[in-house]
């Protein structure tokens, strides 16, 4: 057994109190349940292949020669990349046949209170508040190859060796460094210059709210970068563009034809740690949408439009 769940047992077990190995082994995979969430879905981009991803890895770990395992996080973070990879190289087969644009699927939650919006969260504890999950970040990554995508992440973002990478990838720590070098420059490239914080965000995202919301072009404009792109994700299940839009001009004039019925229900939220809305438009179709805002202005628009990646998250009571 790890030391480290030996160790957390220890402080939770009551005075005189038994506890079996098998507790011992889940109280020691619960300690970095929300760490494995967050590697799995950084990975992949998608939830539910996160979920999988966390739960097989719980089912080895059950099978596993406990007393050969000296790091459990090490242990569970690499039997999880090894699982992430397998899911990300059979999902982008599907991406490629997928019906217009992929996006990730959100993580959304409440906002935090105005308040706290700008104070520093441990990432460690909640998955969504990590640049790691950002939907700006996840597209970026959709144009790495699976390796190349493992290794800038592994490496550059959850601080693993290249030899501890390279057991993942099945390359050599040379292989992983150029792999990573390679991701680390498309990343520096397609990434947004600038991570402001969530009530810098919201001050943006609600002007362009309110921009729709009367119907005004050219303040929607200005609020727009003049390079903006817009994405939209229906999966062929409902109405969105299939290519993505580019220009404030051509993007602003979008979101107002989108809008001319007013939509039933919108509500902000945290998407993926950053200020975003979560809408039931005129027909009763829910959308989530994430907004990449850079030196004031909206650089990029991401809606998920696909009923199959939204799940509960757009249920009224959240």
């Amino acid at each position: 057994m790890a030391e480290g769940a030996v160790r957390m047992i220890d402080d939770v077990r009551p005075p005189g109190g038994e506890t079996t190995a098998d507790e011992l082994l889940a109280v020691g995979f619960e300690e970095h349940r929300a760490h494995l969430e967050r590697v799995a879905y950084a990975v992949t981009g998608s939830r539910a292949a996160a979920e999988d991803c966390v739960q097989e890895s719980w089912l080895r770990l059950q099978r596993a020669d406990h007393g050969a395992i000296r790091d459990l996080r090490a242990w569970l973070t690499t039997t999880v990349g090894h699982l992430a990879l397998d899911q990300l190289g059979s999902a982008q087969a599907r991406r490629e046949r997928y019906v217009g644009t992929w996006l990730p699927e959100p993580v959304v939650e409440p906002l935090p209170p105005l308040a706290a919006a700008s104070r520093a969260i441990d990432p460690a504890d909640r998955v969504t508040l990590d640049e790691s999950v950002s939907m700006a970040l996840l597209v970026v990554l959709e144009q790495l190859t699976p390796a190349q995508r493992v290794a800038y992440l592994f490496h550059d973002v959850f601080g693993m060796s290249f030899d501890e990478v390279a057991r993942v990838v099945g390359r050599t720590p040379a292989a992983v460094r150029q792999l990573a070098a390679r991701a680390r420059k498309d990343v520096r490239e397609g990434a947004p210059r600038a991570n402001p914080s969530v009530r810098e965000q919201r001050e943006v995202v609600e002007a362009f709210i309110a921009a729709c919301a009367g119907g005004d072009l050219a303040a929607l404009v200005s609020v727009l970068d003049p390079d903006v792109v817009m994405r939209s994700d229906g999966g062929g299940n409902v109405p969105a563009p299939r290519a993505a839009q580019h220009g404030a001009v051509q993007v602003a004039r979008i979101m107002l034809g989108f809008l001319r019925r007013p939509p039933r229900e919108v509500r902000p939220a945290l998407v993926n740690g950053g200020y975003g809305i979560v809408m039931c438009d005129s027909t009763g179709t829910w959308s989530v949408t994430s907004f990449t805002v850079v030196d004031g202005l909206v650089a990029a628009i991401d809606i998920v439009r696909n009923p199959d990646k939204l799940g509960d998250l757009a249920r009224p009571d959240r």
